[in-house]
């Protein structure tokens, strides 16, 4: 159930061998979201924490303009220069060109490099392997060509690079919680302003355990569009009547009462859901620093319940998954993890208890959707850095 340590001296090894010369390494993590689900595009709080599954890249500089890359993962060479970038239609190489041609628009003195990748992210399960490949590749070329960037350009510009080139319109928090993650805390990000804090995450007997479902709906892409168009719609409303209203982020339940129930029940209920996450991660940061883990189950709970009620973004086998731990004495919370449809629940439970629980749910899950149940324990991680090797 839990990770070895990834091996960093056969990632170099790989590289000598491929490109006959002494790399840099460095590394990047995936990262979870403890609560603060659908909030961030609506300039809502979110709360990731880095945890200890990293993209990890291999690389040295070129003195002409041939970018030379291979992915472990895939077993794949790929070649371009850098007046040549090729987008591949969300191919793992988009994450990687993609950073270059964003150092590349803002005129950054790059050249061509050499670069390994690989890494210990489950691919798919929502822990956001493609942020950390965009990171860990972008601190590597910060490192290779002395470029001084600083942390939130780190994230930004990935950021960027992950909407303009792999044509994917994510919110920063991926971003944001690879290169600032740190080490037995949590990131409380402030989606508006980006202003952040870090709230320690001692979980004393608990553990993070990710229990992923192996479904990926076709629905999500489609209904994660619809909801953004939902909430604005909201905000739209509101503001017809309240100036000063800019996004969800402004609204009040009694605002939405008065000004969204009348005209529509749906949409006022994808509103209400985004309104209330926002009020749960404040007090599960006020938990979480008071060592509060039942109030923070809670919370957890109650963002499960708002996503697939309300905001309806969960599927069955997610709700499968809760509710098999809801009264399970060694479980203080759970709840659907990332976009929706798919992927992993986040639970809160005792170490002493997490084996067991794991194998009776496999079990029954099997039997119920003929599906493999796959689960991580997690710890938290420091941020994109560089490997002393």
């Amino acid at each position: 159930m839990k990770k070895g340590i990834y091996d960093t001296d056969k990632l170099r090894k790989q590289f000598i061998d491929i490109y006959g010369e002494e790399p840099r390494l460095f590394r990047s993590p995936g990262r979870i979201n403890i609560i603060g689900e659908h909030t961030d595009y609506n300039d809502g709080f979110v709360l990731p924490a880095a945890i200890n599954q990293a993209a990890y890249v291999a690389a040295t500089p070129r003195n002409d303009q041939q970018i030379r890359l291979y992915s472990v993962s895939f077993n794949e060479h790929f070649s371009c220069t850098t007046d040549t970038l090729e987008r591949r239609g969300g191919a793992w190489t988009d994450y990687v060109l993609g950073v270059a041609d964003q150092l590349l628009k803002k005129n950054y003195p790059i050249a061509g490099f050499n670069l390994l990748i690989d890494g210990d992210i489950v691919i798919g399960a929502g822990l956001s392997s493609s942020a950390a490949v965009e990171c860990c590749v972008l601190y590597a070329l910060d490192d290779l060509f002395q470029l001084g960037l600083e942390k939130m350009e780190l994230a930004t510009l990935s950021q960027m690079a992950e909407h303009e080139f792999a044509g994917v319109k994510c919110g920063i928090m991926d971003q944001f919680a690879s290169v600032f993650g740190k080490t037995e805390h949590a990131v409380k990000l402030d989606c508006r302003s980006l202003a952040f804090e870090y709230i320690p995450l001692d979980l004393k007997e608990y553990t993070i355990l990710l229990l992923n479902s192996n479904v990926k709906h076709s629905l999500a892409d489609s209904e994660y569009n619809t909801r953004r168009l939902q909430c604005e719609q909201g905000v739209q409303w509101v503001a017809a009547e309240e100036p000063d209203i800019r996004s969800m982020r402004d609204v009040t339940l009694q605002q939405l009462n008065a000004y969204v129930q009348p005209k529509d029940e749906l949409i006022y209920r994808r509103c209400k859901y985004v309104i209330e996450e926002n009020e749960r991660l404040l007090q599960a940061c006020s938990d979480l620093s008071g060592g509060n883990m039942e109030g923070l189950g809670r919370q957890l709970f109650g963002s499960h319940r708002g996503l697939s009620e309300d905001y309806e973004v969960s599927c069955p086998e997610l709700d499968w998954l809760v509710n098999f731990v809801k009264n399970k004495p060694a479980v203080m919370g759970a709840r659907m993890m990332g976009g929706g449809f798919g992927g992993c629940t986040i639970n809160l439970v005792r170490k002493n208890a997490a084996a067991a629980l794991v194998e009776e749910a496999a079990t029954l899950y099997k039997t119920t959707y003929g599906l493999d149940l796959e689960a991580y324990a997690v710890e938290t991680a420091d941020g994109t850095s560089g490997i002393n090797s």
